[in-house]
């Protein structure tokens, strides 16, 4: 097995990973909350999570993870294997539509932008 070879293995499995993380978390967010998952420390004064609401944030979690482990598969073959200059830019734009898609989960499970500090008083809930 040369290096490219091994490379693309690596990032296959780097695909599969991320691809199992985000159906594995959709499957394992379902009982989780059905049982009444709560985050650890909710803000002062916040209501408790309803059934739907502490589904979406687990589910997000998971397809945030899913996310970072797709964009590593995508670097490492790019940059490993098939360094030109249009492959790095359709990386580029991927990357690009990743984190966007990154940061409106993010947004969508906080409240807020991923580089906005907690309001004061409040925990993180990102248990």
């Amino acid at each position: 097995m040369d290096f490219q070879q091994i490379i693309e293995a690596v990032g296959k499995f780097m695909d599969l990973a991320g691809v199992s993380v985000m159906v594995i978390g959709a499957l394992v967010s379902i009982p989780m909350a059905l049982r009444g998952y709560q985050p650890r420390k909710l803000p002062a004064g916040a209501e408790k999570l309803t059934v739907y609401r502490a589904y979406r944030q687990l589910l997000g979690r998971s397809i945030l993870l899913g996310l970072e482990l797709l964009v590593a598969a995508d670097i490492i073959r790019t940059v490993a294997v098939t360094p030109t200059f249009e492959s790095v830019g359709v990386l580029a734009i991927i990357v690009l539509i990743r984190t966007f898609l990154s940061f409106s989960l993010e947004l969508e499970i906080t409240g807020r932008w991923p580089w906005q500090k907690a309001p004061a008083g409040t925990a993180r809930t990102d248990a």
